[in-house]
Formats: C-alpha cells, structure tokens, sequence
C-alpha cells in the first residue's frame, strides 16, 4: 500500500482554488498544491446533463494525512458534494516522497 497520495478536487472560480490551496497547506495537510485551469467539465447533476469551466486542485499527502485532508476540504469547499479524489503515489524521486513527508508532519 502506497504512503503518499495525490488528492483531486475542482473549484467554479480560481480564487476559490487558491484559498483551498493556501489552506491546506498552511495546516500541513498537504506538502503542496497545483492550481490547473480553466478546465472544461462535463457531468450529470442531479440527472441532468451539464458542462462548466473549473478550476483543478492537485495535492500531495500521506495517507495518514487523507482523513484531515477530506475533513478540511469538505468543511471549506464552495460546493455542498465536491468531488474529492485520492490516488496512490506508487512511485516517485526519493527526495520528492522526503519532501512530501517532511511537510505533512502534524505540528509538534
């Protein structure tokens, strides 16, 4: 099983994603985060059939970190059921797994 994971989600406006960004990072629930965007969705909503432009999130985290990482996203996100997805790292460079680590470590 993989320690590290990289976390999706998507935002409507850019800002939004930035503050998201900012502030998962600022309580070390992840090492980092790339803001990707505008991109071009298509989705069912509620049976209906819909595009949109958003704004993509990439995180890194340990899976130890995920549970908090959810919690946060759920309680600051601007949709009521974002999408929230989480998939293994099953490799990566050894100083960049050190890094992501190193800067989720809960605060002493």
């Amino acid at each position: 099983m993989a320690d590290f994971l990289q976390v999706s989600t998507a935002t409507p406006t850019h800002d939004q994603a930035v503050e998201l960004a900012r502030s998962v990072v600022a309580e070390r629930l992840a090492a980092g985060a790339q803001i990707i965007g505008p991109v071009t969705s298509a989705f069912w909503h509620d049976g209906e059939f819909g595009t949109g432009e958003e704004w993509q999130l990439l995180l890194k985290t340990t899976r130890s970190r995920y549970p908090e990482l959810e919690s946060h996203l759920l309680k600051h996100h601007p949709w009521q059921k974002p999408e929230i997805a989480a998939v293994p790292i099953e490799a990566g460079s050894k100083g960049c797994l050190e890094w992501i680590a190193a800067n989720t470590a809960p605060p002493a």
